[in-house]
């Protein structure tokens, strides 16, 4: 058995940034002993993906951006491109191995952090704590059978999605590509382009981020009910590089795909007296866009802040309850196909300036911003689906 203050399930995102937040002495604070659990090779361990999000100035993770803009661009289905400046915000793109390279270099020389690589099998809760038990890809324990901790913060996914009033998929496929000719302007980056096929449900929009004059990710999404197949992911992204971008000959280099739920459930953050989730099983992402980088930045900021001050450290909600009401409506407006998508997105980014929408979408704008931004949607549509909101029953998706 190993004893630890902290024991962290799952090193991805949300795990890694946990353990590096507490990774060594800080003067005049605590010092906790953290054990790290990484899931051995094999389907527990996530395929490589890409976060983006946005800040101002420096961030901790810098050393890992692969690319980041000040000037984004947004393309309604026709009709003119609408661009803007987001100065002092970068939008930031970070790869997981590059992620998960920088946290592994620092956690390597760590005085206080130990990493196991284990399957979880079971977390008990104990008058003092908690006990995780482990075991090995195999079933087998190849190592400690048994974590004792004060506080266990569980980032693994959900095995399946709490009840919800509504539950989107924001389900992607992208390539990264070298083209033959230069195509891309590596000042600006393309967040939503509206000149795809729209689906029957829903909303569909493509992506890119240009890292050279020649290499991009170039991505296709969706916000619909159901996902697709891998040939109709692969013919979504071919058309859209072909037939909207034009960008002619290309190389895929890599390829990335990945599902996104975007619900309104409530995610529990703490599961027993000891134990937490973290991440985006514990809500840290933001229902109406899929983001969740920032918002796990902050709860495990504000963990690692009350572990270091002895304080009892549960998860704070990554966003308001306001914001959460917001997407709430949002996602029920665009399910029932009370709003068009495209034309909703399209107008917010025409009319407010994009900075402050950006601040918006990450829920760090106040009430009377958020009121402002607000009467830009089709308010009818919106107040409707809000009244009808409180009747409507929470069901399992699927």
């Amino acid at each position: 058995m190993l004893k630890a203050d902290v024991v962290v399930i799952g090193a991805g995102a949300a795990g890694l940034s946990l353990a590096h937040r507490l990774n060594g002495h800080v003067p005049g604070a605590r010092t906790p002993s953290v054990i790290l659990v990484d899931a051995p090779p094999g389907p527990l361990r996530p395929a490589p993906r890409t976060w983006c999000f946005w800040e101002a100035g420096r961030g901790r993770f810098d050393a890992a951006v692969r690319a980041d803009w000040r000037h984004l661009r947004v393309r309604p289905p026709t009709g003119p491109a609408i661009e803007g400046d987001i100065a002092p915000l970068r939008y930031k793109m970070i790869r997981s191995d590059d992620f998960e390279s920088l946290v592994a270099r620092d956690l390597a020389r760590s005085p206080n952090v130990r990493r196991v690589e284990a399957v979880v099998d079971t977390v008990e809760e104990t008058p003092s704590g908690a006990l995780v038990r482990l075991a090995g890809p195999d079933g087998r324990p190849h190592g400690p059978r048994v974590l004792e901790a004060r506080w266990v913060f569980d980032s693994r996914p959900l095995g399946s999605l709490p009840a919800a009033r509504t539950t989107l998929l924001q389900h992607f496929h992208g390539w990264f590509v070298r083209t033959a000719r230069p195509v891309f302007d590596r000042g600006t980056a393309d967040l939503m382009d509206f000149r795809t096929p729209q689906p029957a449900a829903g909303l569909s929009f493509g992506y890119v981020l240009p890292t050279g004059p020649r290499e991009a990710l170039v991505e296709y999404t969706e916000f619909s009910p159901r996902v697709l197949t891998a040939r109709g992911y692969e013919a979504a992204v071919r058309h859209y590089a072909d037939d909207v971008l034009r960008v002619g000959d290309l190389e895929i280099v890599a390829t990335e795909t990945g599902v996104i739920p975007m619900t309104d459930a409530p995610m529990p953050r703490r599961v027993g007296a000891s134990v937490f989730r973290i991440g985006a099983a514990g809500g840290a992402t933001r229902p109406s866009t899929g983001y969740a980088f920032a918002g796990l930045q902050r709860q495990t900021r504000a963990v690692a802040a009350a572990l270091r001050q002895g304080r009892r450290p549960v998860p704070p909600a990554a966003y308001s309850a306001r914001a959460r009401a917001m997407d709430s409506v949002l996602l029920r407006a665009l399910d029932s196909g009370r709003v068009d998508g495209p034309d909703l997105f399209a107008r917010l980014f025409t009319r407010v300036p994009m900075g402050r929408l950006l601040r918006f979408l990450d829920g760090s704008t106040g009430l009377f911003e958020d009121l402002s931004i607000g009467r830009h949607t089709p308010v009818g549509p919106m107040l409707r689906t809000a009244a009808e909101l409180p009747g409507l029953q929470r069901r399992p998706f699927g």
